[in-house]
Formats: C-alpha cells, sequence, structure tokens
C-alpha cells in the first residue's frame, strides 16, 4: 500500500509519540521514513520499532534547523505526507530558554512547509497541544474553546505554530491537521518502546514510575490548594497508543479528501480529567508500589483544570480511546522495570 504514491514522513520519529506512531502507521500498512537529530531521543528506539513491526523504516539523522539539509533530504525523498512531531517540548526549559523554543519550533516548521510547497507535497498533521487553550473557562473543552494567551513560550510556539499552518493553507493546496494532544503516557504493549526522558523528567508518568522504582527519592505533588475535587491539578491522561492511532485515522482523512476545510483541529484525549492524587492512586493499585510523595507549592505556569471534549475528533475521525488510565500506568510501570 502506498508505495507507488511516496512515503510518510515522521519528523521526531524516535521520540515518545512520534516512535508509537511510526509503528501504527506500519501496521496500516504504510512506509515511512523518519527524520529525527537524537537531541532527544535514542537511535536504539528503532530497534524497538522494527522489533514490533518486523520492518525496519527507513531513517535519516538530520538537523530540521539547517534549511540547506531540509532542502536535500525532499529532493531525494519520494513523499506523500508529513508528520511533524520534532520540537522541544518542556514547558518550564522553555521560561527559561525562550530563543531556544522559538529557533526549534518555529524555524524548523517553516522550513519543512517551504520544501513541501516546492515539491507538491500537500498532507500535513501538526502536533499540537491543549497548551493552546490556557485555562479553558469552560470544561471539557472544545474545539470551539478561545485561544487564550499562552503561559508559556512553549505553548505560544504551539500556537503560532497553527496560525503559521493555516496562513499557509489560505495560499496554496496544502490540507492540513492540527491535533492538540492533552497528557500521552504509558507504552506500547510489547514494552519495546516507551516514554524515554533524557535526565529529570518534566512530566508526571515518568516521575511516578522513577521515584516507585527507587531512581528518585520521592515526587512532588505541586499544590493541593486548587479548586478540584481532592485539591490538586486535573488532567486529561491519553494513552499513547490511543494518541498514535488518532494520527492514522487523520492521515486517512487527507488521502481520501474527507477534510471538510483546508485546516482542521481536533482534541486528542480521553474526555476524562483524573487529579494527581487519582493517578497516584491508580498507579499504586496496578504496581502494587506504594508511592512516596509529598505536597509542595504549585508550580509557575500550571494551570487548575483541562480535560477534552472528544466527540468533534470521534465523529469526523471515527476514532476514540479504547484504553484507559489503568491500562496505560499499567504499561509505563512495564516500561520502567525493562529500563533497569
Amino acid at each position: 500500500m502506498n508505495k507507488e504514491k511516496g512515503k510518510i514522513l515522521i519528523t521526531g520519529g524516535l521520540g515518545f509519540i512520534g516512535s508509537h506512531t511510526v509503528v501504527e502507521l506500519q501496521n496500516e500498512g504504510f512506509e515511512v521514513v523518519i527524520i529525527d537529530d537524537l537531541s532527544n531521543s535514542k537511535i536504539e528506539v528503532l530497534d524497538g520499532i522494527t522489533s514490533i513491526t518486523g520492518i525496519k523504516p527507513e531513517f535519516v539523522q538530520l538537523d530540521l534547523k539547517v534549511k540547506q539539509k531540509v532542502t536535500e533530504f525532499f529532493k531525494n525523498h519520494q513523499i506523500e505526507g508529513v508528520i511533524h512531531f520534532a520540537a522541544s517540548k518542556a514547558v518550564g526549559e522553555s521560561v527559561e530558554q525562550p530563543l531556544k523554543y522559538y529557533e526549534n519550533n518555529i524555524s524548523t516548521l517553516v522550513y519543512l512547509l517551504q520544501e513541501m510547497a516546492k515539491n507538491e507535497v500537500n498532507r500535513f498533521i501538526f502536533s499540537s497541544s491543549c497548551t493552546v487553550y490556557g485555562q479553558a473557562d469552560e470544561l471539557p473543552i472544545t474545539e470551539k474553546a478561545p485561544i487564550k494567551l499562552a503561559e508559556s513560550p512553549y505553548g505560544n510556539t504551539k500556537q503560532i505554530g497553527e496560525e503559521i499552518i493555516n496562513d499557509t493553507t489560505r495560499v496554496g493546496n496544502l490540507q492540513a491537521i492540527a491535533l492538540r494532544y492533552f497528557n500521552p503516557i504509558g507504552a506500547h504493549k510489547s514494552v519495546k518502546i516507551g516514554e524515554l526522558p533524557i535526565g529529570v523528567p518534566q512530566n508526571l508518568i515518568p516521575f511516578v514510575t522513577q521515584t516507585a522504582a527507587g531512581i528518585r527519592q520521592e515526587l512532588s505533588v505541586f499544590g493541593d490548594d486548587y479548586p478540584t475535587h481532592d485539591g490538586t491539578a486535573v488532567r486529561d491522561y491519553i494513552h499513547v497508543v490511543d494518541l498514535a492511532k488518532a494520527h492514522i485515522a487523520a492521515l486517512k482523512r487527507l488521502i481520501s479528501g474527507e477534510n471538510k476545510e483546508k485546516m482542521e483541529f481536533f482534541n486528542v484525549g480521553t474526555g476524562k480529567g483524573s487529579s494527581v492524587l487519582d493517578v497516584i492512586k491508580a498507579f499504586e493499585k496496578v504496581s502494587n508500589k506504594k508511592l512516596n510523595y509529598k505536597i509542595v507549592g504549585r508550580r509557575e505556569g500550571d494551570i487548575t483544570s483541562a480535560y477534552a471534549d472528544t466527540s468533534f475528533a470521534n465523529k469526523e475521525l471515527g476514532w476514540q480511546t479504547k484504553l484507559d488510565l489503568e491500562d496505560a500506568l499499567a504499561s509505563a510501570w512495564k516500561w520502567q522495570l525493562k529500563q533497569k
């Protein structure tokens, strides 16, 4: 399938979400080429993908910030569509190093879109984020919720990215879908790929699993005075495999021409909010481990509550989540145990 039409380019394809999406694409018969600069991922992930699917995807180590390299890549590859994951993604780091985030997340997007236009590659899926909504006025969050002033340079790069793509669709043949992720967690059931943070984790679940494994001394819970059912912040945690499958649904929509607009936006979450303490209790249940945690002050830039209304994605993409919080946490724990 799709060989005569060219390959699907996955930028950041050795990262957490990218690698799981590569697996789902290959399972659906798509031919894939991965670009990754290995700045926040490991080459061993390629072996994990190959081991799961039995197919070694083509891999090109390339820094998308080098415009000439992007031009050369498109000259040498026939591409049918692009799923763009490659970006810096730590909210806290983005506050400390805004220019790094603007260079890495915006210039690379522009170079990709320029080469796509030159080479008449017209299908684009953008890895966006629920951070574009800030603290929404109403929950659950629908795609019609207003885009608030970003809380961080990271969130701002996602907002600006969406605007750049939208402007580009107005003047050419580009057809695009932005998937606004909520909180991806978990690992593939084979435990051959999962979330591999380099250094101190920025996200809750790797911190939970590393604390349970004794790598971290204790887990900090940032704030217990939020106006939520138990005082801790609420998020929508989606299993990474369910999230990966949303990209396949979005790609098929673009290939078949079923999209209703030149640029569409979809929330990708479970539709259910879980607090930090809910997550801790669920993890303790699936792992049979007591977690050493302590309540500390709120973290700057954190919002109270965010969870998705997924009805638009369910209806238009024909996609819905199949795995729940406990499934995701159990897979994350199995993945963590394998890292020892």
